[in-house]
């Protein structure tokens, strides 16, 4: 889980492990890691899920948890665009380290936008290499399932 700090990691984690929704916020510090098992086309997947501080003052440590990843969710908070160019950002120094490892490109906390023109085209060129750009919410549980699981067949195609 890749993002600026406040878009949602922690609480689209949460909604995907545990079912559940906090309006509390909690900064992440350093990475919480997670596990959840799911279903992908009659194969069962182990997801380990790890939830990466968005802080960008540590940018050097939050690049070593991405050695290794298979693939990852790249959040982006719809209620503010300016969270678009450190996910560029963050997409760069994955690619530098890993490849181009697949990813999901979540406009997360959807239920706060009526107007979605500018941060679509803000958002177009990582919208054209992401495996799938869904508008999630984990307030609500929007697309979280479909997020997870897309991500898994990806990974598991590669």
């Amino acid at each position: 889980m890749l993002g600026a700090s406040a878009v949602g990691k922690t609480s689209l984690t949460r909604r995907f492990v545990s079912s559940i929704f906090s309006e509390e916020y909690h900064s992440t510090i350093g990475v919480k890691i997670d596990k959840k098992c799911l279903q992908c086309n009659d194969t069962s997947v182990n997801l380990i899920i790890w939830d990466v501080q968005g802080e960008e003052k540590h940018r050097k440590v939050i690049s070593s948890y991405f050695k290794g990843m298979a693939g990852y969710c790249l959040i982006i908070d719809s209620s503010r665009p300016s969270t678009i160019t450190e996910a560029l950002d963050l997409r760069e120094r994955v690619i530098d380290l890993n490849g181009d490892v697949p990813f999901v490109l979540a406009l997360n906390k959807c239920d706060l936008v009526d107007d979605w023109e500018e941060l679509e085209r803000q958002s177009a060129l990582m919208q054209r290499k992401a495996a799938l750009v869904v508008k999630t919410s984990a307030k609500t549980g929007e697309s979280v399932e479909e997020m997870f699981a897309c991500l898994a067949e990806k990974i598991l195609s590669v």
